[in-house]
């Protein structure tokens, strides 16, 4: 599949929201991410509200669905979602679930590995089940701890060349990385790129012209790939 930039609005209001969107899609961003902080803040209204203003932008939607699988991906997918995430912990059954409830409703099912106990094995175990994305995932308050008490933090990139080998659907990095290492994704066969959270939230965030030519230069890095062969498209 050709390499895809997606923005993880991982704000609070639906104002912050739209405000950085517009940004995004204009500096080239494809897919708005709401992110799972906007969706515990505003709920399904952040979804209908995106998909109203953005009707042709694929719109996903964090939900880290841990159980209820089929109905709250029912909900994310009849307020506009494009797709939604579910974590690969959950029982069997609930991501069983939400990929029904993603055949049953038109949407792409991401299956999140973090906090599995092996990564590789948890990604290709979530194909088996039928997500058809991987959302390869070092969680923040691991790695955030971590470096406070002084201890090493591994990064998605540790892993994601096996991750990527072991599965035949699109995979995506996300978790710590710099803006540098999120845009060098692609190289190591993940055509999904995230950037978000270090540009939009906290103290060094990036506002107005500075964050729009940020991420300019960022999505024509990633759209230079052009095409990223999975394993699905190369059998």
């Amino acid at each position: 599949m050709r390499t895809i930039v997606q923005i993880s609005l991982d704000v609070l209001t639906l104002e912050d929201a739209a405000e950085t969107a517009e940004i995004a899609l204009r500096a080239g961003v494809d897919w708005l991410e709401a992110g799972t902080p906007l969706i515990v803040s505003e709920g399904a209204r952040a979804i209908r509200e995106l998909r109203a203003r953005y009707p042709r932008v694929p719109v996903v939607a964090d939900l880290k669905a841990m159980d209820g699988g089929w109905l709250e991906i029912q909900i994310m997918a009849k307020a506009g979602a494009s797709l939604a995430v579910v974590m690969g912990q959950a029982h069997d059954e609930t991501l069983e679930s939400a990929v029904k409830a993603g055949r049953d409703f038109g949407i792409g099912i991401m299956g999140d590995n973090m906090a599995m106990p092996d990564a590789v094995a948890g990604a290709k175990h979530l194909e088996d089940l039928g997500c058809g994305y991987i959302v390869h995932h070092i969680g923040y308050d691991m790695r955030t701890l971590r470096r406070k008490r002084g201890l090493p933090a591994p990064t998605p990139l540790d892993q994601l060349r096996e991750v990527v080998r072991a599965v035949s659907i699109p995979v995506q990095a996300v978790g710590g990385l710099t803006i540098d290492q999120a845009a060098e994704t692609p190289s190591y066969g993940a055509p999904l790129v995230v950037v978000g959270a270090p540009l939009v939230v906290g103290e060094h965030a990036l506002r107005g012209p500075e964050l729009e030519e940020t991420l300019r230069r960022i999505c024509q890095r990633v759209h230079a790939y052009g095409e990223i062969e999975t394993a699905e498209e190369l059998s």
